[in-house]
């Protein structure tokens, strides 16, 4: 029987296993001694918008949980750029986070040829906040009622209905080209700096349809706007008797997005661990479920890798269709 003969590890590998023995140390250290002040959540849209609304319902329960402020920040622009290169560029200390739309992550790329910053490489996914969806609604005076007349309406009038969203490339735009492509009609597109400014021109009138990611659902409810179909794969448990686009006559239509929480890279991953943990029992609280009911959304826990690959899936599926289209960013 051949002896036992102890291990022995080279000089360069002992240094290797006691930097990283160092690192997981300080990492550690850091989580214990984090949080000890307040922080700052970037979001990268105007104040209004879905992005927004998330932000603030999720902010509180997490500042309650831990124990520090949770300053919220609009930094609007470029689609959500603007907001992300600031989180980018933060330190990665775990006191920035980014509330955005997955888009930024996984749209952004395919839109702009050239970036300031990375997202699948400078940002770290933290946690999914909301499954947001998107509402076909047009202007009451339109004079049709179900999607079938609206589709006949913009065929008997090409050229001649407009529609808002909160910028190129935006999920409410995608949904629009989406349906654009699959009925070959036309209709012109204005983009917005978030979805709040195109609501209030839909409601004045100025628009004649919108995707909307659910900010103008109170204005459905009162009679201001005319809801006529959901952009999802499932209809909407706030309104269970709108038919899906795909119901409608459109097979295959899904525009969904997946909101959530981002980080600089290399913030240490016990942090973004506690992140993960705490904001996804915000998103068990009745509180926040019914804030996120109130904009149409559905609350969506997950962990930071399944909320990765779930970029990583809208990337591959919008990104064909921003080629098919043409799209370019603002």
């Amino acid at each position: 029987m051949t002896p036992f003969k102890p291990f022995r590890l080279s000089k360069r590998s002992a240094i290797v296993a006691l930097v990283m023995a160092a690192c997981s140390a300080l990492s550690l250290a850091q989580a214990q001694a984090w949080p000890n002040k307040p922080l700052r959540v970037i979001v990268n849209f105007p104040p209004g918008g879905a992005a927004d609304q998330l932000a603030r319902a999720i902010g509180q329960p997490l500042q309650d949980a831990l124990g520090q402020p949770v300053v919220i920040e609009n930094r609007a622009g470029a689609n959500g750029n603007i907001g992300g290169e600031v989180v980018a560029k933060a330190p990665n200390d775990g006191y920035t986070l980014l509330m955005s739309s997955g888009g930024m992550v996984s749209i952004n790329p395919h839109l702009y040829p050239k970036m300031a910053f990375d997202p699948t490489k400078d940002l770290i996914p933290v946690a999914a906040a909301a499954r947001v969806l998107v509402f076909l609604e047009v202007k009451p005076t339109l004079p049709v009622n179900n999607v079938k007349e609206f589709l006949d309406y913009m065929k008997a009038n090409p050229g001649k209905l407009s529609f808002g969203s909160p910028g190129n490339g935006s999920s409410p735009h995608l949904a629009a080209e989406m349906m654009k492509a699959q009925t070959g009609m036309y209709a012109v597109h204005v983009p917005y700096r978030g979805a709040a400014p195109a609501m209030q021109d839909l409601l004045g009138g100025q628009l004649d349809f919108m995707f909307d990611p659910g900010i103008g659902l109170q204005q459905v409810k009162s009679g201001k706007l005319k809801l006529l179909a959901v952009g999802s794969s499932k209809r909407s448990p706030l309104f269970p008797e709108v038919p899906t686009l795909a119901e409608a006559g459109l097979p295959g239509f899904d525009a969904d997005s997946w909101f959530g929480f981002y980080a600089p890279a290399g913030t240490p991953p016990a942090v973004v661990s506690r992140l993960n943990t705490e904001i996804n029992k915000a998103l068990a609280t009745q509180a926040v479920k019914d804030r996120i009911s109130a904009i149409g959304g559905i609350p969506a826990p997950m962990s930071p890798s399944d909320f990765n690959l779930r970029a990583s899936t809208d990337s591959t599926r919008f990104g064909a269709l921003i080629k098919e289209r043409g799209i370019k960013g603002d």
